[in-house]
Order: C-alpha cells, then structure tokens, then sequence
C-alpha cells in the first residue's frame, strides 16, 4: 500500500516505556501497564489485552455533580497493551504533577491520567453563586495528566506584582500557590445599558501560572461536555 496516508508522518511510533506519550498534536498513546484513568468515551483504538470498565463516582460523587454540573465521567482501564485516547480532534498535552504540586483544571480539559494522582471536584475560592458555579478538578500526587484544548493555549505567568484577569470560559487551569476571587470590571451603569459582555473575570494573585484557551464555551459546548 503506498501513498502519503502511509508515511512515516501518520504512522504509530513503538513505545519505548510504559505509560503516557504525545501520538501526535491530537492524540495521546498510553503504554497501559497495569491500571490507569481515562475520560469515558476518549478511546479511539487499541491493542493488548486491556480491559475497559466506568468508574463509579461514589454518592458524594454523584451528588457533587448534580450540584455544580462539574461532571469528570471516568473509566479505568487495565491490563497490558497500547490505548490512544482523543476528543473532537482538540489538541492534546501531557503535564507532569510532581510531589507537593497541585494542577486546577477543568473537567472538560482532562482526557486520561495516571492511576498515582488523586482528585477531587472543589469549588473555585472567592467564585460563590455569582460566579455560575465555578467548580474545577484538583489533581495532586505525582505521575502524568492528558489534557485537551480547543486551539493553541495561552500559558501566562503570574507574580504577586501582576494578578492575571481571565474569562470563566476560557480558563483551563492553574498552578497551585495561587488565589482566585471574582473581579467585576464593569460598572452597574454599563451593565443595565448592555455592557461589554465581559463583566466578571476570574482573578489569579500569587506565583505561579494560568492556562487559558483562545476561545470561550458557548452553551452547546459547555452542554456537551
């Protein structure tokens, strides 16, 4: 069979060690060596005896999501052999979560972890009710985190002599040490003529870093996931 479909650019590479890798700009393989996590319904394709099962939530679980709509629908797969893991043709990132480290994101960014990190949905500090419900996944241990993101992200450094402001919708996540709190920046005035359409941001304050893409969910969008 020739042709380009069938070049070296399209072609799997072999795993070279057990666990997560980057397949390509949309796509991450994981070398599955006993047991790991993934978003229900990312897996596109695999080989090797791997066995695919959802992950109950638990009540607390459960009754979290029916809260804050927050929902991080799992399921574990194991056994030996290779899985790649995709959704909506998004971009696709792995982050390194070392001991002492915690990563904020949004549940509709994560696409498959590590069985070695913990998680839990909590609410964002400083969101309260006028933030829509602002609740986000904190990931903690050490291993690796697959990541998906409409577009290209932004990753902006933030230092206690400048807070970064960002859209609800637009944020992925955040490293930890930093403090969230809601920063209206529009007046009341503005508001009840219409306003801008950017009345309330998120406002990071600390060391660290913010992770944001370069566009905002739309109601189906946020529906869907």
């Amino acid at each position: 069979m020739k042709g380009d479909l069938f070049s070296s650019e399209h072609m799997v590479r072999p795993a070279v060690e057990p666990g997560m890798s980057v397949e390509n700009s949309k796509c991450i393989k994981y070398a599955v060596d006993g047991e790991m996590l993934a978003r229900q319904g990312a897996m596109i394709a695999y080989r090797g005896g791997l066995q695919f099962e959802r992950k109950g939530q638990g009540v607390g679980g459960m009754l979290k999501r029916a809260v804050t709509g927050e929902g991080l629908p799992l399921m574990t797969v194991r056994g030996q052999g290779e899985a790649w893991f995709a959704h909506e043709a998004q971009n696709c990132f792995v982050v390194e979560i070392e001991p002492g480290d915690q990563f904020t994101v949004n549940g509709r960014n994560v696409l498959c972890f590590d069985a070695s990190l913990a998680y839990e949905i909590k609410t964002v500090k400083g969101s309260g009710i006028a933030g829509g419900g602002l609740f986000n996944s904190v990931f903690s241990g050490h291993g690796r985190l697959g990541l998906v993101c409409e577009g290209t992200p932004l990753v902006i450094p933030v230092s206690p002599q400048y807070p970064v402001y960002v859209d609800t919708d637009a944020v992925v996540g955040w490293t930890a040490r930093l403090q969230t709190s809601l920063h209206r920046s529009q007046s009341i005035g503005s508001m009840l003529r219409g306003g801008s359409g950017e009345a309330v941001q998120l406002m990071l304050q600390g060391e660290g870093y913010v992770v944001v893409r370069p566009s905002e969910a739309t109601p189906q969008k946020a529906q869907q996931h």
